[in-house]
């Protein structure tokens, strides 16, 4: 009896010591694996810092300056690049809306929906009318003013073949005077582009990348230099713009301020689509080409760009 009990402990112990090691050997082989991970994710950079997302819209900044109006920059990380978003002009004439494109002109549809969300535009008036286009987005009215940062174009329009251009003027420029003043020669040379009736796009001065709030309206079929950002189609209140366009400017001439004040009370964007469908464009062509004044032109000592 006493043999048996002794064999029976002896038969327990060397379980229990069989069973510790191999629990032994299944931490060791775990801890093993772990270290094997681990110099795994090091060896391929896991643990280095996620390298930062670069801009995906560039926004200068330009010195205050007069009819600069700073509301600071609009984000340049996890812009908007699909989708449709709705821009709603109420004028004191009448609503105007319109169907914003990001795929096509994500900065400049980003920089417009940040400026109406600072109410940038609210109680502004539109400085400038031809028998084509409205000039809108400067907030002194001048034409010069903006907020303080540029960006370059985007999505500008393809030119015309010289043989489907209109003849140049006599004066036979073929481009903007340095003065960025609005004229025909500008509008009739070579690389002149098709800017439909119902586009909305971007005004800007004679320097490079120097888009900022300024936006123009086409009521009717224009020709412009191909410089200028397209970023959108009106939807609805073209009957609207083309009264305002009818009514004709202060002092008769075809190019100048309205003869009656066009005031935006409210610009907002929002990210749903339209209800209205684009307009037919019209076959008539007209205009001069949608500049800021020459004050509008970064300088040295008003608006020096910088980053």
């Amino acid at each position: 009896m006493a043999r048996a009990k002794t064999e029976r402990q002896i038969a327990r112990r060397a379980a229990a010591a069989r069973r510790r090691r191999q629990w032994q050997a299944g931490i060791g082989s775990a801890v093993v694996l772990a270290l094997l991970v681990v110099v795994v994710i090091w060896k391929t950079g896991g643990f280095s810092p996620a390298p930062a997302t670069a801009d995906e819209c560039a926004y200068t900044s330009v010195d205050a300056g007069a009819g600069v109006t700073d509301v600071g920059k609009p984000p340049t990380k996890d812009v908007v690049k699909n989708g449709v978003k709705t821009m709603t002009i109420n004028l004191g004439q009448g609503a105007v809306t319109a169907k914003l494109d990001p795929s096509k002109a994500p900065c400049t549809v980003n920089s417009i929906s940040y400026l109406a969300g600072k109410k940038f535009f609210d109680n502004t008036t539109c400085h400038r009318v031809t028998d084509a286009i409205l000039q809108c987005g400067d907030p002194s009215g001048s034409g010069s003013g903006g907020p303080a940062y540029r960006f370059p174009n985007e999505n500008v329009p393809q030119a015309l073949p010289p043989s489907a251009e209109p003849t140049p003027s006599a004066s036979g420029s073929a481009s903007v005077p340095a003065s960025a003043a609005p004229s025909e020669s500008a509008d009739t040379g070579p690389g002149s582009a098709l800017y439909p009736m119902g586009t909305i796009a971007m005004a800007h001065s004679q320097e490079k990348d120097s888009n900022s709030s300024q936006f123009f309206l086409v009521f009717k079929d224009t020709q412009f230099p191909a410089d200028y950002t397209i970023f959108g189609t009106i939807t609805g209140g073209l009957d609207v713009l083309q009264k305002i366009g009818a009514t004709g400017t202060d002092n008769g001439s075809p190019d100048g301020k309205p003869k009656e004040d066009v005031k935006i009370s409210t610009l907002t964007v929002t990210d749903t689509a339209p209800d209205d469908t684009a307009p037919t464009p019209a076959p008539a062509t007209s205009g001069s080409a949608p500049a800021e004044s020459a004050s509008a032109t970064p300088s040295a000592s008003t608006s020096t760009s910088k980053s």
